[in-house]
């Protein structure tokens, strides 16, 4: 089996009134998902730096914009099953505008409060819940 590198970034976005974007990831496309409760992101296009890419995904998902440079957080190593190890990059920043969502992707959205995520712990993403502390400590 052919093992295959890939790079994601995620981005923890926070509104003008200081809540926090949680999605709810599509049970039709993700239908593996434990934890259906995630932040925005994806995997970076051959050729695209870091940050295009992660202005692209939360336009994509959301038709968010960012509006200024995130900060990174975190990086974690994911090794599936498959072969594949997946670089996950987990970045906070702002954004601004209405939510649209990609109903492909993500069927619901909320704005929550830090307390309100921690609250949410056990129905976040793995990879999300490992990084919370690191973000904690950016707010």
């Amino acid at each position: 089996m052919e093992n295959k590198l890939q790079v994601g970034v995620k981005i923890l976005l926070k509104n003008k009134v200081g809540k926090f974007l949680l999605v709810g990831r599509s049970k039709e496309k993700y239908p593996d998902k434990e934890n259906p409760w995630d932040i925005v992101g994806g995997r970076i296009n051959q050729d695209e730096n870091l940050l295009t890419a992660l202005s692209r995904e939360i336009k994509e998902e959301v038709g968010l914009e960012l509006v200024a440079e995130p900060s990174l957080v975190a990086a974690q190593d994911i090794f599936r099953d498959d072969g594949v190890h997946i670089v996950r990059l987990t970045y906070l920043g702002e954004a601004e505008g209405e939510v649209k969502l990609d109903l492909a992707e993500n069927s619901e959205y909320q704005w929550l409060s830090w307390p309100e995520i921690v609250s949410l712990k056990p129905d976040l993403n793995k990879y999300l819940q490992a990084v919370l502390d690191k973000i904690e400590k950016r707010l």
